[in-house]
């Protein structure tokens, strides 16, 4: 009497399974022949498809299978290799293996039947297992080795699905740009005069919105390959898919030292355009600008104005008047300062037509005055001639580990039940981000300071020129301005505190500027210094401003 058994065929990807390929007729064939040496009759195929060796158990084929084993009519299973069965990951996976000895069931491949539940079988059983894991992860390794060569030789190791919009790769022509990238040119020409939107620009280059960013931050645009992240090789980086079937691994960043740069194409950005264009994303995102061109809006300075007392960002407030607020006069910013032993926040409502017209009287008449920026230019002058005061990076250091210990007890406190979760949050937070302020000024310190070269009073006329023509333009037209020149206002109880700008440094060691074109300004961004007394080593932000409680401001209504 023949022994029942159940056949199993398994295949990692899609593409193995195809019709052109002879993956799953091949391990047919071999467990015809295996039955039939064996005396065994094959009752049911179990055909798993497009599932890794490391994720059988999550397929519905393999729960199918562990069912009717369970049967005592069946023998048996029959496979081609002991790989079909499983390539186990963890210690987890052997669970599989507990199921065959529980119910008795024996692997037949073509060198022989596999009892899991002898001695012998266990130890062999457990040895080519482990020679299976290891084999797909050897396959991984090998196959990741060939791919980074191909990166670092400028060649492009995936897909076309990998490829960046408007680029493509071929063997022959190697990387060139398709017609699409026309419109990448496009998207950052409006981007960099000013129309910050990527509601407005996707519309006009028929875009999806949310792409338009990541085009916008894609440096293969300049000429250069850039690879700073890659696959978590990790056990815990792989996800796959629902019934166990092929996912992916999530990305993680690349340590500077494996970070991969290569030139593969003339840009269609320059260098200096694209680092301006990063410029602009990055106040975009830390002051949340929302420019998506739903409905249109009558304030004007919304999404650049921050809180002078308390430094956070000014929102607007639309009821029988429109205002000006403070973000920490929200009911749950006050709790969270309150829990945080802070002040509450002493900059209240301004009023939008009382405020406004103070700002663009700083815009239009005072920041484009030449005796008021003379007197700018030469103090900053002034503080480049003055030695910089030494740091004790010791201090720094001290402070660091005091901050870590604190935390350390703030979770200490919250293990123990002494605080709850919200409190924990806040206080940890606040700590994590006194580290990284201290780290940086750690860091910063240890370095050498490049002192930056002294402005001239010509070259930041030339830069504010187009502010001249301030009370002319109309609100979508100074947005425009202001976003392209990225400034961060400082304003407190109708009080300006300060301003900030960019200065855009030019090869000559000078700083451009340029004429009013449709209300944006127009420049080519290719190295910058700052002019921040309080922050000296940060680059790009330009305080023109520092203080303008001082100065003659237009009489209120």
């Amino acid at each position: 009497m023949s022994k029942r058994v159940v056949e199993l065929v398994r295949v990692s990807t899609e593409g193995q399974a195809s019709e052109d390929r002879a993956g799953i007729p091949a391990q047919r064939a071999v467990n015809r022949r295996t039955a039939a040496q064996y005396g065994l009759e094959i009752v049911q195929t179990i055909e798993i498809t497009d599932v890794s060796g490391t994720a059988v158990l999550r397929s519905r084929g393999m729960q199918e299978l562990l069912r009717l084993i369970e049967s005592p009519d069946i023998h048996g299973v029959v496979a081609k290799e002991f790989s079909r069965l499983m390539r186990p990951e963890n210690f987890s996976d052997y669970a599989l293996l507990q199921h065959f000895i529980d119910t008795r069931t024996i692997l037949y491949l073509p060198d022989g039947p596999l009892d899991f539940a002898s001695e012998a079988g266990k130890l062999l059983g457990g040895i080519r297992a482990l020679i299976a894991g290891q084999e797909r992860r050897e396959m991984l390794r090998r196959l990741q080795d060939a791919k980074e060569a191909m990166r670092r030789g400028g060649k492009h190791p995936g897909g076309s699905a990998t490829l960046p919009y408007g680029v493509g790769y071929s063997k022959d022509c190697g990387w060139h740009y398709t017609v699409e990238a026309g419109k990448v040119k496009e998207a950052f020409g409006l981007f960099l005069s000013g129309e910050t939107s990527y509601t407005k620009i996707g519309k006009r280059l028929n875009l999806p919105r949310t792409n338009v960013r990541f085009l916008l931050q894609n440096p293969i645009y300049t000429g250069s390959k850039v690879y700073d992240a890659k696959r978590d090789p990790s056990i815990l980086g792989y996800r796959p898919r629902p019934d166990g079937r092929q996912g992916d691994r999530r990305k993680i960043k690349r340590p500077p030292e494996e970070v991969i740069r290569v030139r593969v194409l003339d840009g269609l950005v320059s260098e200096g355009e694209f680092a301006r264009a990063q410029q602009v994303i990055e106040v975009k995102r830390q002051k949340h600008w929302r420019l998506r061109g739903k409905a249109p809006n009558h304030y004007t300075y919304n999404g650049f104005l921050t809180c002078a007392d308390c430094g956070e960002l000014i929102y607007t407030h639309t009821g029988k008047y429109d205002f000006y607020c403070c973000k920490s006069r929200n009911p749950r910013e006050r709790r969270r300062r309150a829990l945080r032993g802070l002040m509450p926040c002493q900059n209240k409502y301004m009023l939008r037509k009382k405020l406004e017209p103070r700002l663009d009287y700083v815009l239009a008449n005072l920041l484009c005055d030449k005796k008021f920026l003379s007197r700018i230019v030469d103090q900053y002058n002034e503080q480049l001639r003055t030695p910089a005061r030494d740091v004790d990076q010791a201090a720094f250091t001290v402070k660091i580990e005091a901050l870590k210990e604190k935390r350390q007890r703030v979770l200490d406190a919250y293990f123990e039940g002494i605080i709850p979760k919200d409190e924990r949050d806040i206080r940890v937070r606040d700590a994590e981000e006194e580290i990284k302020i201290y780290e940086r000024l750690l860091l910063q310190s240890g370095e050498a300071a490049e002192r930056p070269s002294g402005l001239e009073l010509d070259r930041v006329l030339a830069l504010v020129e187009p502010f001249a023509q301030w009370v002319f333009l109309g609100r979508d037209d100074k947005r425009k301005l202001l976003g392209l020149l990225c400034p961060s206002i400082r304003v407190c109880r109708y009080i300006i505190k300060d301003l900030q700008l960019l200065l855009d440094k030019q090869d000559g060691g000078g700083y451009k500027g340029s004429h009013l074109k449709t209300a944006a300004l127009v420049t080519t961004a290719h190295n910058t210094e700052s002019l921040s007394d309080r922050c000296p080593r940060q680059p790009n932000h330009v305080r023109i401003l520092p203080n303008l409680t001082e100065t003659a401001l237009p009489p209120e209504d």
